[in-house]
């Protein structure tokens, strides 16, 4: 986790963390969408809720200081692949976030024993184009 914590800053992307009662309740970050240099415009966003602090306002929290930072930088585009077709409360999230469901890849994840779908959303950050650099 801190080579990944790490990483994600040095490249000057956003991750924060949620803290209730003093512990943390909860943590989220946004890392590249693909290696290749066309995607450098698209994030692919990670929230994670201690099952503790689940239902208690921590996601939408979460999500939405994310965003608005995402918002902040030079990105165009924030992709969630969701790990489960079956997770009704992060589909939930993200689609009260702003997020729209534009696919689902089948049966691509083995995890807990059995195979799961991948649920892709995606969330423009700005209608305006980025310039073009860098």
């Amino acid at each position: 986790m801190r080579s990944r914590f790490d990483a994600i800053r040095a490249a000057g992307k956003p991750y924060i963390v949620a803290e209730l009662d003093g512990a943390v309740a909860g943590y989220g970050y946004a890392s590249g969408y693909r290696a290749r240099p066309a995607y450098r415009f698209t994030l692919e966003n990670s929230i994670y809720i201690d099952e503790r602090h689940r239902g208690r306002g921590v996601g939408t929290a979460l999500l939405d200081a994310l965003i608005e930072r995402c918002r902040a930088g030079p990105w165009h585009q924030v992709v969630a692949v969701i790990g489960d077709s079956a997770n009704a409360a992060s589909i939930g999230l993200h689609r009260k976030a702003g997020f729209r469901e534009v696919g689902v890849l089948r049966r691509v994840g083995f995890k807990h024993g059995r195979w799961v779908d991948s649920v892709l959303m995606q969330l423009e950050l700005s209608a305006e184009d980025p310039p073009a650099v860098g």
